[in-house]
């Protein structure tokens, strides 16, 4: 039986771990042939042996050019999960070049992937982008103010993509995991600034819940939600993408 994503190459930026490296297992999984991108030498050995059927690739994408010759091939499916959580700290406490750089990881880094990736999916006619939210896109944490503004930017540029390709085959996703056991959570508990931090490890979701998430938004059966803003946390959501219903 073919697999619903036979025959489409997928790039997942940040797939050296938590729901980076899910996703590119879930996205295999269905048949696509994926590269990830990782930031370190180790964390890229770590994902290859962890993920022997993808490709793994040295890229921080803060490194703009190298970040052009890894989209080069051209796509058909682009998974912007790569993102910085630092600075954490209240306002006055923050470093100016410190907040420039996190909107230019959370934001401008994801634009110039969704540019970059264009131009390959409008020549083919199709093409799916699935830009990874948060619920601080839409509601602010004590001490995020750096990530907050550039989830919400990007919530904004996904619905900016829709509205000028949707047309022309391009479907674009927003997609807010939920609280999930990565190694920005780990980043979070240290900071002890707002409520999230106080959560236990325990009560985390697992990385494969948001990554089947995101491998189902790239099938056919996510037509109908291109150009939304979703939360993981949503029943039918839950229900269409395979997931389990929460408790």
């Amino acid at each position: 039986m073919t697999q619903p994503l036979s025959g489409l190459a997928a790039l997942v930026t940040g797939g050296a771990g938590g729901i980076g490296q899910a996703t590119v297992a879930a996205l295999a999984a269905l048949g696509a042939a994926v590269t990830f991108t990782a930031r370190s030498a180790e964390s890229l050995a770590a994902a290859r042996a962890a993920l022997p059927g993808a490709t793994g690739v040295l890229c921080d994408i803060a490194d703009r050019v190298r970040l052009a010759e890894v989209l080069a091939p051209g796509f058909d499916i682009l998974v912007n999960n790569a993102a910085v959580i630092a600075p954490i700290g209240r306002i006055t406490d923050l470093d100016p070049a410190a907040f420039a750089h996190s909107i230019d990881i959370n934001v401008t880094a994801q634009f110039d992937a969704i540019r970059l990736a264009l131009p390959a999916m409008l020549a083919r006619g199709r093409g799916t982008i699935v830009n990874i939210s948060s619920g601080a896109a839409h509601r602010p944490q004590e001490g995020w103010a750096a990530y907050c503004t550039g989830k919400a930017g990007l919530a904004m540029l996904t619905k900016a993509v829709h509205l000028e390709y949707g047309a022309q085959g391009i479907r674009v996703f927003g997609l807010a995991p939920g609280v999930v056991d990565t190694g920005m959570q780990g980043q979070i508990r240290a900071s002890g600034i707002n409520p999230v931090s106080q959560l236990k490890r325990s009560d985390l979701a697992p990385a494969d819940q948001p990554a089947r998430a995101i491998a189902w938004l790239c099938t056919d059966g996510a037509d109908p939600l291109a150009g939304q803003e979703l939360d993981i946390r949503t029943p039918s959501l839950r229900e269409a993408a395979g997931l389990p219903p929460l408790a």
